[in-house]
């Protein structure tokens, strides 16, 4: 008795935990996401694209011309503006990240 009063109860938490995720698995593609992040996208994924690289380059002007642009390509936005040197600051992480957003 007590083993399958212990079965129901698993039973009942598995079922709640598992509606619990498909009620999240169903919202979370209902919202927009950007393709592009300042946070997460590398830098040389962003130069990869026309796009992508006019906004980097809108912001980071010299970036091509740097001797550092191979190290550059493998970090975030995010992360690079950790250096003085970059000129990126939050304003301007935030205007790349709206127009980032924009681009299909």
């Amino acid at each position: 008795m007590r083993s399958k009063f212990a079965a129901a109860i698993v039973a009942a938490t598995l079922s709640v935990s598992m509606a619990g995720g498909l009620v999240l698995a169903t919202a979370v593609p209902a919202m927009a996401e950007s393709k592009y992040s300042v946070e997460t996208t590398l830098i040389g994924d962003l130069l990869a694209n026309d796009a992508t690289k006019a906004i980097v380059l809108k912001y980071m002007p010299t970036l091509m011309d740097s001797p550092y642009l191979e190290q550059v390509k493998q970090m975030t936005l995010r992360g690079v503006s950790a250096y003085p040197q970059a000129g990126l600051d939050d304003a301007k992480l935030k205007a790349m990240q709206d127009e980032l957003d924009a681009v299909k």
